[in-house]
């Protein structure tokens, strides 16, 4: 299957599961994409801007990931967009992955039906 340039670009963590799943996925579609490493290239504050914006800093927030629960107490406290954002600033491994920039609108995990459907991928 030739591969589509779609102008895609997924942000993540090469070693995590989820992402594997993605990109495989993606793969499997013929979709070519740029692959972005938040921990080992970092993340500027526009992007954890846009995406919490557009989803809610709640959905942004990995807070069922090991870097967030070994946090201690006074941290996790009173959190909100700005606090959410600082922390993910300073580890990047708390940003919820993969995040699928489509140009138009991203996407936060990874769900099979929701990415065929939003790029119109026929299985």
């Amino acid at each position: 299957m030739p591969e589509r340039n779609n102008g895609l670009c997924l942000y993540g963590i090469k070693a995590c599961d989820t992402m594997k799943k993605a990109r495989t996925w993606l793969d499997q579609q013929g979709l070519s994409y740029t692959f972005h490493d938040y921990k080992s290239a970092g993340i500027d504050r526009a992007h954890l801007q846009a995406w919490c914006e557009e989803h809610g800093w709640q959905t942004v927030l990995n807070r069922a990931g090991t870097t967030f629960r070994k946090l201690g107490e006074a941290q996790k406290a009173d959190l909100d967009q700005a606090k959410a954002i600082e922390l993910m600033l300073a580890q990047p491994s708390m940003i919820k992955r993969p995040v699928l920039d489509l140009g138009d609108k991203t996407l936060i995990g990874f769900k099979p039906d929701t990415y065929a459907a939003e790029l119109a991928v026929k299985n």
